[in-house]
């Protein structure tokens, strides 16, 4: 069965200094995204685009987004394959190429989980479920770049 799920986002520039972006430097990057029910998100560029480095930048929030799905679909697959998962934390770092024409795209994510299971004796299955959890990851599904994965398991 086939279910669509939407999400509506709104984003709202908050960064005219007065004269608009009448100049590539007049401009502040500064805005503020919302979904109904939930607290603020304050973004911005990053900082080598002339962003505030206090706020979220898309690219952090792109890799933010593949780890905290990476977790979650983990999670999922670890319950279905009988491996309690004690603790999972996760430092995940992404790489961005910027193209000569002011573009760019990412290049990769890498995820470099650390999973305390409860039974020793399931390291290898634990690891071996993460392949399961890119697979089930919907962010994952939707790039266009490897999503790679170095995971500890500790028992």
């Amino acid at each position: 069965m086939i279910i669509d799920h939407s999400y509506r986002v709104s984003v709202e520039w908050t960064g005219s200094r007065g004269s608009g972006t009448s100049d590539y430097r007049a401009y502040g990057r500064d805005h503020i995204v919302r979904v109904e029910g939930k607290p603020d998100l304050a973004g911005s560029a990053d900082r080598p685009f002339h962003g505030d480095a206090d706020r979220w930048n898309p690219e952090e929030l792109l890799v933010a987004a593949l780890s905290q799905c990476h977790m979650l679909s983990y999670l999922h697959v670890a319950v279905q394959n009988g491996v309690t998962v004690l603790a999972y934390r996760d430092v995940a770092t992404g790489t961005m190429t910027q193209t000569a024409d002011g573009g760019g795209h990412f290049t990769s994510v890498t995820l470099s989980p650390v999973v305390e299971i409860a039974d020793p004796a399931q390291v290898a299955l634990a690891e071996s479920l993460h392949a399961q959890a890119n697979a089930k990851c919907f962010i994952a599904s939707s790039v266009n770049f490897p999503v790679h994965h170095s995971p500890t398991i500790l028992a």
